[in-house]
């Protein structure tokens, strides 16, 4: 798929960078041809000697390359590649991006282009949970740059959450989404799933039975039709496909702002089991056992993210799907969970314990829209969403 495909590689200044030599040679495996640029803070961390040997060509370093900039190399350089990725993209290459800054290379070669652009995002967890950060990522989205990662893990610095950069292969992955062709090509959809955990102290949570699998499948399926998918997810047990923007999230609050964050998007997909409600007031200690007898939680209501964005006016998806996990009367409660939340479709099914279906490899759905109601077989949750995917692709292209 990358036969001939010419790839801008500009490797951003962290530990991570590295993993860009991995990435260079992969992607000569598969036929590309890769044009580096390091930053100055790259070469902190990977020599320009190293780089080139790996990629066949010159390492581009300087803004202001006499030789190069008497055709104005820079402009050529940006609008030559048939894509532009950013690994690590940091923070702060983020934030000139964001601010349409260029004072150096690489952040003039993402201003002066026109060509599209993956970031495979790579910081300390707190720098990437920043409100700027959270900002800036919005703003590029909004402007159609793509996103692969981060992933969650240890960092360098001996901290655990989100922020590690993408492997290698996960990177090809996304690169080769990028110029996957099929009907959703050119289309950004938002997938949401998994679990959520509301705590109650550090150590304890309420949660449910998902694994994550039937979101992750759909949202994989997605991504094979051409699609952009923004995957955010709970702490499933399944790890997420790759190709996609994974976003992770713990509770329902942060899986709410981190999709309101993932806005405008062409269609929606809320597979995620969402705890309907959480502890009013975690405790920030362990909770511990008492003569006063057992603790009591007062419980408050989560925010409905699917309800949120299928009654947004301005700005809403053109399709709204939304899951409805029951046990019981699942057709009933579900046409009415789409009445109620106002979504176009609602992806309906039995999870009580007889079936299996709950942490299971099989899903049997019940879709239901304007239409009516239409029952699916029993099947794989792979074969499901394929059929949902091509769903999708279709009303969307209608």
């Amino acid at each position: 798929m990358l036969t001939g495909k010419r790839i801008l590689l500009i490797i951003g200044g962290g530990i991570a960078a590295y993993k860009s030599l991995e990435l260079i040679r992969r992607l000569a495996e598969r036929g590309a041809s890769v044009a580096p640029v390091l930053t100055r803070a790259a070469e902190e961390f990977v020599t320009p000697l190293s780089v080139s040997a790996l990629a066949g060509v010159k390492v581009h370093r300087d803004l202001f390359d006499l030789t190069d900039e008497a055709e104005m190399g820079h402009i050529q350089l940006s609008r030559s590649a048939d894509l532009i990725v950013v690994a690590p993209a940091t923070a702060d290459l983020m934030a000139k991006m964001a601010q349409g800054l260029a004072g150096d290379l690489a952040s003039t070669l993402l201003l002066a282009t026109d060509t599209p652009v993956l970031l495979a995002p790579a910081m300390n967890v707190r720098m990437w949970d920043h409100p700027a950060t959270r900002r800036n990522r919005a703003t590029l989205a909004g402007d159609g740059v793509a996103f692969v990662g981060p992933n969650e893990g240890d960092m360098a610095c001996g901290e655990f959450g989100p922020g590690r950069m993408s492997e290698p292969m996960e990177i090809v992955a996304a690169i080769e989404a990028q110029f996957a062709h099929g009907p959703l090509s050119g289309k950004r959809v938002l997938v949401t799933s998994g679990p959520t955990h509301e705590p109650i102290d550090p150590v304890r949570y309420i949660a449910n039975r998902s694994s994550g699998a039937q979101g992750t499948a759909v949202a994989r399926a997605l991504a094979d039709l051409g699609a952009h998918v923004v995957f955010v997810t709970g702490p499933a047990s399944v790890p997420p496909p790759a190709g996609v923007e994974v976003i992770a999230v713990q509770s329902a609050a942060e899986m709410a702002q981190a999709v309101q964050a993932a806005l405008p998007v062409d269609a929606g997909v809320f597979a995620a089991a969402v705890a309907d409600w959480r502890v009013a007031q975690a405790s920030d200690r362990k909770l511990k056992k008492s003569k006063d007898g057992l603790p009591v939680l007062e419980f408050a209501e989560n925010p409905d993210i699917l309800a949120t964005v299928a009654q947004m006016g301005a700005g809403r998806p053109r399709l709204v799907v939304g899951f409805a996990a029951e046990t019981h009367d699942v057709e009933a409660h579900a046409t009415a969970k789409r009445l109620r939340k106002g979504c176009d479709w609602i992806v309906a099914n039995d999870v009580s314990p007889a079936t299996g279906i709950m942490g299971g490899s099989e899903n049997a759905v019940t879709l239901i829209s304007d239409a009516g109601s239409e029952v699916w077989p029993r099947m794989s949750k792979d074969a499901v969403a394929r059929q949902l995917a091509e769903r999708i692709a279709a009303a969307l292209n209608g």
